[in-house]
């Protein structure tokens, strides 16, 4: 059975949703996927620091955050200067991200998900959250891969309850070692949803998930979660096509979306002003066609009232 929001959980939920009632996050927790984006040398990328990318998501906030709902951010570079210097909206929700950067890698091959030593859901209410977004590495199809990231989850989801703070839960599926392209793609819609039933069997109550393949597989998800709104995420595909997957997505049930780089990854630079403008000229209207599309297919009344 999906779990409902306490009312407490549900104020947190409409604080990072729009006025139509669904989800537009703008999601720039990343740390690794945002230095290879600021420079191509991988020398070049151990020298920015996290005052860097702190700077970064800074901008991201005050130019795209600032035209949606809720910004989404890791612990690390980004709190609690958004807030203490005034750079986050006071109507924009914060979202702070739990997971570190990176994975550990098991003998068999797994991915190992892993958390910010010393955050926690108390910790993310004094950084001046929303709520709290837990990501970890799922294969639907193989349980012994699971096990250490189920506990993770299990341990998230049981620390927000006893705060009773907003949790978002987000997976990604990944390919197993001797695994072919090919063969990956053919399952994805499985892992989505098997990994979406994981989720709610473990008592997620806002998910943020990749996009399921396709129109069918988008309303399984549906009707596995219930009452329990999903929102779609990016993960870096360009920009027409994640269009074309949110309005999928919307039409089959989802709640919104949650995206980073297909919006603003070709708009940071190491050059702030360059950031700046690219920011306001290429990731506006890009969020703008994006909102457009969540519109067209919200339904009128949210699904979480």
């Amino acid at each position: 059975m999906p779990s409902r929001m306490t009312t407490a959980e549900l104020r947190g939920y409409h604080q990072i949703c729009g006025p139509d009632g669904a989800m537009m996050v703008i999601a720039c927790d990343q740390r690794g996927g945002m230095r290879t984006l600021l420079a191509s040398d991988p020398e070049a990328q151990a020298r920015i620091g996290n005052d860097v990318l702190g700077h970064t998501k800074a901008d991201i906030t005050r130019y795209l955050a600032s035209q949606a709902s809720c910004v989404l951010v890791d612990p690390v570079c980004a709190v609690p200067h958004l807030v203490d210097d005034a750079v986050l909206a006071r109507d924009t929700a914060l979202l702070i991200g739990l997971d570190a950067s990176g994975w550990d890698t098991s003998p068999e091959g797994y991915r190992l998900s892993k958390l910010v030593e010393g955050v926690d859901a108390r910790r993310v209410r004094a950084l001046g959250g929303t709520g709290g977004k837990i990501m970890v590495y799922l294969r639907s199809d193989t349980p012994a891969a699971n096990t250490h990231n189920i506990a993770i989850l299990e341990q998230t989801i049981a620390d927000f309850a006893r705060e009773d703070l907003l949790l978002v839960v987000e997976f990604l599926t990944y390919a197993l070692e001797g695994e072919s392209a090919e063969e990956y793609k053919a399952k994805i819609p499985e892992l989505i949803q098997g990994g979406s039933r994981i989720c709610l069997e473990l008592g997620s109550k806002v998910l943020k998930i990749p996009y399921p393949g396709s129109a069918e597989s988008c309303a399984a998800v549906t009707a596995l979660a219930g009452d329990v709104p999903w929102a779609v995420l990016s993960a870096g595909v360009d920009h027409e096509t994640f269009l074309g997957q949110v309005e999928t997505a919307m039409r089959n049930g989802a709640s919104g979306v949650i995206a980073g780089r297909s919006l603003w990854k070709d708009c940071i630079s190491l050059d702030r002003a360059e950031t700046r403008m690219r920011l306001e000229t290429v990731a506006v209207p890009r969020l703008r066609q994006i909102q457009a599309a969540i519109a067209r297919h919200r339904e009128p009344a949210a699904k979480v009232a």
